[in-house]
């Protein structure tokens, strides 16, 4: 699977931003050999809004969100997420490490790294979740081998002492796949920023609107180690070493299992209808319906109408109007283990810290034609 981190589009939005002469032959070569990937659309004009308002400038210079407010340490593991005044205070911290990892499904057509191009938090990196993945396989985004994950951060320049704040274009969405994937990898100095880059915005903080040559030489540096490693090459330095969390992850065989003993409840973040068989799947090709035990949490009832988490109490009444109890182990799955780990979030808020996700997900289990599934009309 190759990386998704070019485009010709990315290209072209990209030209007067930077000037080609900058950057070394290698990078152009990569840039160009990624632009085969397709992405889907123009940015919108509704993303050119760059500068912040006179009253975030004059916050910020009372210094109401100073450094002896703030610290990369004040943030706790036991939260899942920090608001945009904190990452605001603590931008520009030595150990703190921002990620844009904005992903979107095809039917929405926006292309993230072209976004990222116009508009990103300043000094974030950009995060491939389709390049940083495992690669020996056909199911989209799978979590990457141990190796693999390490070589991609160490080149991206993160160390196991940085925090990691991620963010997406939605508010949260693709942003809470990464905050998994660096727990699964024993990194727990991880964060969603609540409400993502429009919450950032709207709060009127500066963004960049171009990226460094920086940021593209270590984004061309992550995706040539993971490729290395996937053809057996040696990678180094390794700055950043993972320590694998099993209990994390979940592969098809132990949720086969689980539906035939039940241990675990299982909870799908997908939609009503698409858990119901009411409505098509956004992939082709694969069949509606869902595992035979699970029950339905629509990721967006994580949420309140500006995209940020929900209040504990409010979370747990989520939960609970579903039958899920708090006091029993749940694991969760969706379409291809993007949102369900918005729901491990929503989870971990509420002090369930070791929910698993089913990385395969629904389209991993859809497309085994003897599993057994229902809701799917086709199948009756």
């Amino acid at each position: 699977m190759a990386s998704t981190l070019f485009s010709r589009s990315f290209l072209a939005a990209s030209h007067r931003f930077i000037t080609p002469s900058l950057l070394p032959q290698k990078t152009l070569n990569f840039a160009a050999s990624l632009s085969k990937r397709a992405f889907y659309s123009q940015v919108g004009s509704g993303s050119t809004v760059y500068n912040s308002t006179s009253w975030a400038r004059a916050m910020a210079s009372t210094g109401v969100w100073s450094k002896s407010s703030y610290s990369t340490s004040s943030a706790s593991t036991n939260e899942p997420v920090v608001s945009v005044d904190w990452l605001h205070a603590n931008l520009k911290e030595p150990d703190l490490k921002v990620l844009d990892a904005s992903w979107y499904m095809p039917e929405e057509q926006r292309n993230p790294i072209q976004e990222y191009q116009v508009a990103h938090i300043p000094g974030a990196l950009f995060f491939d979740l389709d390049g940083i993945s495992d690669r020996t396989t056909s199911l989209p985004h799978m979590l990457p081998s141990e190796e693999a994950f390490a070589a991609g951060c160490s080149a991206l320049g993160i160390d196991n002492k940085d925090g990691v704040v991620v963010y997406d274009g939605k508010g949260i969405f693709s942003a809470a796949r990464v905050w998994w994937m660096f727990r699964v990898f024993g990194h727990d100095k991880v964060w969603v920023l609540d409400g993502g880059l429009p919450r950032w915005r709207a709060s009127g903080y500066d963004v960049e609107s171009s990226a460094s040559g920086d940021a593209i030489l270590k984004a061309s540096a992550a995706s040539e180690a993971i490729e290395k490693i996937y053809q057996g090459q040696m990678v180094s330095p390794i700055t950043f070493q993972t320590k694998f969390q099993p209990h994390l992850v979940w592969k098809l065989d132990q949720v086969k299992n689980n539906m035939e003993d039940p241990t675990y409840q299982h909870v799908d973040a997908r939609s009503k209808a698409r858990f119901d068989g009411t409505a098509p799947e956004p992939r082709k090709g694969i069949r509606s319906g869902h595992i035979p035990g699970s029950k339905c949490v629509p990721f967006p009832q994580m949420f309140d109408s500006s995209q940020t988490l929900l209040p504990a109490e409010e979370l747990k009444k989520r939960f609970e109007q579903e039958d899920i109890s708090l006091d029993k182990p749940i694991m969760a799955s969706c379409g291809t283990g993007v949102t369900a780990c918005i729901l491990a979030m929503g989870l971990h808020r509420l002090g369930k810290t070791d929910v698993p996700i089913y990385d395969g997900s629904w389209t991993e289990w859809a497309s085994e034609p003897d599993l057994p599934m229902e809701g799917d009309e086709s199948s009756s």
